[in-house]
């Protein structure tokens, strides 16, 4: 029993689904909090405490924003550097690491974010709405590994890593899509600010620094220039996470080889009573031996270790919170049948499912890519009907279309929410269809 609790935990992707599964729930337990408080009668309360303001001076600079723009501005570029830790780790050594491991979820991925956009467009030609083609593109990872944890034992594992690959890609997708179509007027100096940070950060790595303060001191700053650059902060969090070493300061075998040292220093020692003199040195060993398990990890994991508890049970419940909370009152209809909520619905529902359907079945077909293994076509049918969750990235993204719109940007929330309802509800309910398979 202990072996498989053992080895449970030496599976990074296990570990990946569990802590993931968790942050699902979390997210939406607060939602449902978060629309039910948004509709009661301390409402303004609530909404008064996201606008208040803070205000930061340091030296000659003096700058202040809302408590709400601080989450969305400051707190979510952590998120989007896990999200680009993630992403990095998945291209060195995980299903991103090869074409052939990264080619069935990088298409259907890319068919999920155009079809969708385009539905969004036909109900959205033009107009203040059309600002938001881009909210029904992305996928809520947290949401989708919550589910597809609950259907562990109906779904074959390869499935479940094609979809958790799938939703990384989609972020890659949404993060280029918020840099190159979310960006206000560029203040040339401030971005030649960020690129002087990100040059020291390349160099930080290429002469292979691994103190992490390091790269938090330069992050800091990138953070900040990326701020005053007109460029969104989140972009910030991401090129951080792609300068971060993924190499140990000790490397395997001069771990094996320390490590095995000290552990037969230790061994004997442990079959008889000690001295003082002798409990002092083993204490001095056991540090040495705890030393070298930590110089064997890579900045990237330690990073990665520290700040995904913090991201999932902390950041993005936060996030939530501030930001899908909806006064619906009497104008559930009006809210309804407007084309932004419309086309968030659509795009969501029926444009991931037939995006990322669509081009993974002609990717197989063509002999592109193979299919999932155990994986049938109607559990991959599933899958992309799951994958409509939007949620996370979907009211970031409307946050940014619609942020001087307060009634189309309550309007998307609407729409985002009833899409990854019905988009959880139905994957959930087609994948379940299938007889359990053991993996």
């Amino acid at each position: 029993m202990n072996k498989n609790i053992f080895k449970e935990k030496l599976n990074p992707f296990k570990e990946f689904l569990h802590n993931e599964a968790i942050g699902g729930i979390i997210l939406l337990v607060v939602t449902i909090l978060a629309i039910i408080l948004s509709n009661l009668s301390i409402a303004s309360f609530f909404s008064e405490i996201w606008r208040s303001e803070i205000n930061i001076k340091f030296g000659g600079l003096d700058f202040g924003f809302s408590l709400l723009h601080a989450i969305n501005d400051g707190l979510m570029v952590l998120f989007f550097f896990v999200v680009g830790l993630e992403i990095k780790r998945e291209l060195l050594v995980g299903e991103l690491s090869s074409l052939k491991k990264a080619l069935l979820p990088m298409i259907g991925a890319v068919g999920g974010m155009i079809i969708p956009a385009i539905i969004y467009l036909i109900f959205n030609s033009s107009g203040k709405g059309s600002d938001g083609w881009a909210i029904p593109v992305a996928t809520d990872i947290a949401f989708v590994v919550g589910i597809l944890v609950l259907l562990k034992n109906s779904i074959p594992s390869s499935l479940r890593i094609f979809l958790t690959a799938l939703a990384i890609v989609d972020d890659i997708g949404a993060v280029v899509i918020i840099a190159v179509f979310y960006t206000a007027s560029i203040s040339l100096p401030a971005l030649m600010v960020a690129f002087l940070f990100i040059f020291f950060l390349i160099l930080s790595n290429v002469l292979g620094v691994k103190k992490l303060s390091v790269y938090i001191f330069l992050g800091v700053g990138l953070w900040f220039a990326f701020l005053q650059s007109g460029i969104h902060t989140t972009i910030a969090g991401v090129i951080l996470a792609f300068t971060i070493p993924s190499k140990s300061k000790l490397d395997q075998s001069d771990f094996l080889k320390s490590s095995k040292r000290r552990i037969v220093e230790i061994g004997s020692s442990l079959l008889r009573p000690i001295k003082k003199e002798e409990a002092e040195e083993r204490l001095a060993i056991i540090q040495a031996l705890g030393k070298n398990c930590q110089d064997a990890l890579t900045p990237l994991q330690r990073f990665e270790i520290n700040l995904h508890p913090w991201v999932t049970f902390f950041i993005i419940p936060l996030f939530a919170f501030a930001n899908a909370g909806v006064s619906i009152g009497n104008n559930i209809g009006e809210f309804l049948f407007d084309p932004v909520c419309l086309g968030i619905v659509f795009g969501l529902f029926f444009g991931k499912q037939l995006g990322i359907f669509l081009f993974s079945y002609l990717a197989i077909k063509l002999k592109l890519s193979e299919s999932p293994l155990d994986t049938s076509t109607k559990q991959l049918y599933g899958a992309s009907v799951l994958a409509g969750i939007g949620f996370t990235m979907s009211l970031f993204i409307a946050g940014l279309s619609f942020s001087q719109e307060v009634a189309l940007l309550d309007t998307a929330r609407i729409g985002i929410l009833i899409a990854s309802v019905i988009s959880g509800s139905v994957g959930y309910v087609l994948l379940r269809q299938r007889q359990p398979i053991k993996d």
